[in-house]
């Protein structure tokens, strides 16, 4: 006795709705965790300079906000709390990178540069914009 196959193939339509949820959702989720890498760091506003180098060593970095606050390495610190971080960085040998906002007051950044002086930091440098020609 001979069996016959009765195989039909259906032609189905592939449905895309769920297709689209997930790509949807990715989007979603990369706009958003995009939107919280940014560059870590102070907001200044830098002077410009023409004769501007580009430093290549690892240095201190202070930063003077338009209000005169003061932060080492991107943290607020006092006075005496930048004093001390002066002193490690005179024993490791290290510069110090001033990075002073354009609206800061000269006043304090003489103060700070003053300050280096006395701790023995023999290197201090500023940190400029280089202006286009």
């Amino acid at each position: 006795m001979k069996f016959k196959r009765h195989v039909s193939l259906e032609k189905g339509q592939l449905d895309i709705a769920p297709l689209i949820d997930v790509v949807f959702l990715l989007l979603i989720f990369f706009m958003l965790t995009s939107s919280f890498v940014f560059q870590p760091g102070v907001k200044v506003n830098l002077p410009k300079a023409m004769t501007s180098e580009v430093l290549h060593q690892k240095s201190l970095i202070v930063t003077i906000t338009g209000e005169n606050t003061l932060y080492v390495e991107n943290s607020p610190v006092t006075m005496e709390e930048f004093k001390k971080s002066l002193k490690v960085a005179a024993l490791e040998n290290k510069s110090l990178l001033i990075k002073a906002d354009k609206f800061a007051s000269v006043g304090k950044v003489v103060e700070i540069w003053d300050l280096c002086r006395q701790e023995g930091v023999t290197q201090v440098n500023i940190a400029t914009l280089q202006e286009l020609k």
